[in-house]
Formats: C-alpha cells, structure tokens, sequence
C-alpha cells in the first residue's frame, strides 16, 4: 500500500524556509522593488493601507513557518483542524504561486545577477511550500475522509 504520508523534514524544511521569506521579505520590498518610495506617491490612508498588507504578507509567512516547525506532528495527523489548516497554508502559497506567473511577469525587475538568482530561487521556495502544503492537505484528507 501506497504511503501519502509527508516527511518530517520536509515540513520543518518548509517552515524554515517561510521563516526566511518572511526575514527578507522588507529587503526584497526596498532593494529590489523601491517599493517605500512608490508608496509614499500615495494619499496618507492608501500609504497606511499598502503597509498593512505588507505587514499581513509578512506575519503570514512568518507565522507559517513557526506552525510548521512547533506543530509538525499536528499539521498531518488527519483531523479537520489538520485538514483545514495545510488547506489554508495550501492555498495561500498556491495562490502566491499562481499570481507570480500571471501577473508578475509584465513588470521588470533589476537585471543585477544577484536580484535573477534571487527571483529563481524564492521561485523555488514559493512552489515547494505550494507542492509539500498540497501534499499535507491531500495526504489528511485521505486520511480524514478514512476515520
């Protein structure tokens, strides 16, 4: 019989990983993106509103990351809250994933060789935490589906 079951190291992997993205997520914004300077072009509430999405953005990754890594055993024990759960954070990143290729693509970023590096490796990042995320939430929906 087939074993669905995700690696332990692949989640805490994930969750170091969500952890680094939400580290350099306020770099990547200023460096590569100069991204405080465009939003300083907008009215003072659409400045405050942009800054809090940005900070959702962050604390989402950040808080992610700490989940997979406190609650590794928890996020693939076949519960509801283990379904809904790696469903959200599935979801999350898929749909992060699924922006990046459609929208992103019309806009430039730097031609530096360390921002490309970068573009295909946090690439990587995004689209593994989508597959291992897809991964927990199918592996506890089988196993949900069977309890």
């Amino acid at each position: 019989m087939l074993s669905w079951e995700v690696p332990n190291e692949l989640i805490v992997a994930s969750g170091i990983g969500q952890i680094f993205t939400a580290i350099v997520y306020p770099y990547i914004r200023h460096a590569v993106f100069d991204w405080y300077n465009d939003i300083k072009k907008l009215k003072p509430l659409n400045q405050e509103i942009a800054k809090t999405y940005g900070r959702y953005i962050q604390g989402l990754n950040f808080a992610f990351g700490i989940i997979s890594l406190l609650f590794t055993e928890e996020l693939k024990n076949g519960t509801g809250l283990s379904v809904a759960l790696t469903g959200l954070i599935a979801a999350y990143w898929t749909g992060k994933v699924l922006t990046q290729f459609s929208y992103y693509p019309m806009y430039q970023i730097p031609r530096k060789l360390k921002f490309k590096v970068g573009e295909i490796l946090m690439n990587t990042l995004f689209i593994s935490f989508a597959i291992t995320f897809l991964w927990l939430v199918w592996s506890n929906c089988l196993s949900y589906l069977r309890a």
